[in-house]
């Protein structure tokens, strides 16, 4: 998508922090952190949200959740961490691309938001 910030940072034309690439996804590290360690895993096809996983594209969301251990090991994260992913606006996506976010790097508060 030509409007999309996160398919702009794929294709080179944003910079980013990258930590990890392969041919289908790319984890970066994010701009706001909301802890020590705040990476940003995406696939680099354009899938809007959790909503638009589907059977033709969901090989790519199992891919991911294969890679973010290794991201999560090579950031050191030994003690733990936490996997989000926001869908839709009341949630708090404020990007329209699939992302989940790595956090870890300190006690994470366990109440939700």
């Amino acid at each position: 998508m030509s409007d999309c910030l996160f398919c702009k940072i794929i294709a080179g034309e944003i910079p980013s922090t990258k930590v990890y690439e392969d041919d289908s996804v790319l984890a970066f590290r994010d701009i706001a952190p909301q802890a020590p360690c705040h990476v940003l895993v995406i696939p680099k096809r354009h899938i809007a949200d959790v909503n638009g996983i589907t059977a033709e594209n969901s090989a790519i969301v199992a891919h991911i959740f294969q890679v973010i251990p290794q991201i999560a090991k090579a950031e050191g994260l030994e003690n733990g961490y936490r996997v989000v992913s926001n869908c839709g606006s009341d949630a708090g996506q404020t990007v329209q691309h699939l992302h989940f976010h790595i956090l870890g790097g300190k006690q994470l508060a366990l109440e939700m938001a």
